[in-house]
């Protein structure tokens, strides 16, 4: 049976669903954004508004280069660096690479540990806008 072409199936350079997974994306931004403004209109910090963009682009970067590193055989980068760079924020632009660049989207050991970043970033955002930072206030 012949494959349809990509435009034809609704992806975007080898994306597919593309429009469901930028809505995830969103969905997922909103608690940081939302929580961000909070803390920069209430006069805390603007911090978190501008750490995650340029988080995200470094983590972006990060995974563009690991790609072309084992697309050429050379030196990877390693799998902490990545991780610690989408725990520092960047997680939006790793969600966003790994599908622009179909990397690391296969390995489970390694999604585990990227869902969980995201997953504690939400629980972060959730405690600070619903129950003003007390529950993880009580954790630490």
């Amino acid at each position: 049976m012949a494959r349809m072409p990509a435009a034809s199936r609704g992806e975007v350079q080898g994306v597919r669903h593309p429009r469901l997974k930028l809505l995830v994306l969103a969905g997922l931004c909103l608690l940081p954004l939302l929580g961000g403004l909070q803390m920069g209109l209430s006069g805390q910090s603007w911090l978190p508004l501008a750490l995650y963009p340029l988080a995200s682009l470094v983590s972006l970067l990060l995974y563009w280069q690991d790609k072309q590193q084992a697309r050429n055989q050379a030196w990877r980068t390693p799998e902490k660096v990545l991780h610690a760079s989408e725990l520092l924020g960047g997680w939006p632009g790793a969600l966003l690479a790994q599908q622009l660049f179909r990397h690391k989207t296969r390995k489970l050991s390694y999604q585990v540990v990227f869902w969980s970043i995201v997953a504690l970033h939400q629980l972060f955002w959730i405690d600070h806008l619903l129950l003003g930072g007390r529950w993880l206030g009580q954790l630490l």
